[in-house]
């Protein structure tokens, strides 16, 4: 893809011809709400779910949501189609709009609306088959995380950690508590259950959570919510981190430490082969 084709306010263009006025709220103030879909065969893998989380996001910050579902689909697949790539990852972004630059909401201004995509870069078969490294830090992020705001610096700085240790993913402890990674949901594994942080302000609840529910019930893995102590993670046996284009990955380290046997365990063998089965169900 030299030149992939967005759609961005009613046009599709050349991603290098792309414009956005300097006013744009999202460029000013990061006043903007995004949504990335994975598409498998050029099929959405749960696009209803992730137009869904962008529908609640635009709401809870007062952006007009431009369009229905059926709307945003047929622009979605203008896109797929113009690319021409089997797999792929396409980025929704809504914007406020175009005003002078003011902290409170303008009036009467129309959303900026941009949708592009990127070839699917799916972790390669090292990270699946003998894991990856983490590091942790404390969770300094604002506390609407629920919220899937183009404002990510928390999560650009959280993953400049993780670069700067040389691993993929910086998972995040508030108040001492496990909230999520830079950019993933994070999955405790002690006995055979799987535990993860409650769905509330403190975390983006990943359309993966609800795919994880699915599949343990499926595959009779216990799974429940609730709060996670930063010991309770150190002694787990297994943690695997999710999210659309880690899809899900065995941890086998943290800060230098071994997760349990060092290896990937029984639990996320059986969580992997169910995933790549739902991706083959579409």
């Amino acid at each position: 893809m030299n030149d992939p084709i967005v759609y961005l306010n009613g046009e599709l263009t050349p991603l290098s011809e792309a414009r956005v006025p300097v006013l744009d709220r999202g460029f000013i103030f990061g006043d903007g709400i995004y949504e990335v879909i994975p598409m498998y065969g050029r099929k959405a893998f749960r696009g209803q779910q992730h137009l869904a989380r962008l529908f609640r996001s635009l709401d809870s910050i007062g952006i007009p949501n431009p369009h229905d579902e059926a709307g945003w689909n047929a622009l979605i697949s203008q896109v797929v189609e113009a690319n021409g790539l089997e797999d792929q990852m396409i980025y929704l972004q809504v914007t406020r709009g175009v005003a002078k630059r003011a902290h409170a909401f303008p009036k009467e201004v129309v959303p900026t609306v941009l949708i592009m995509t990127n070839p699917m870069a799916l972790p390669p078969a090292a990270s699946i088959e003998k894991g990856v490294a983490c590091v942790s830090m404390e969770d300094r992020r604002w506390l609407n995380c629920q919220i899937k705001s183009t404002s990510l610096l928390g999560n650009v700085l959280a993953a400049q950690f993780a670069a700067e240790h040389q691993v993929t993913e910086a998972i995040q402890f508030r108040d001492g508590y496990l909230s999520e990674a830079s950019s993933s949901n994070v999955w405790v594994v002690k006995d055979g259950k799987i535990s993860a942080p409650p769905k509330d302000n403190l975390i983006l609840e990943g359309i993966r959570y609800g795919l994880m529910e699915e599949l343990c019930a499926e595959q009779g893995i216990v799974l429940e919510s609730r709060r996670i102590t930063r010991e309770e993670v150190l002694a787990a046996d297994e943690l695997m981190i999710s999210s659309a284009s880690k899809e899900v990955l065995p941890v086998v380290s943290l800060d230098g430490q071994p997760v349990g046997s060092g290896q990937p365990g029984p639990v996320f063998a059986k969580v992997y082969a169910a995933y790549q089965a739902a991706k083959a169900r579409l």
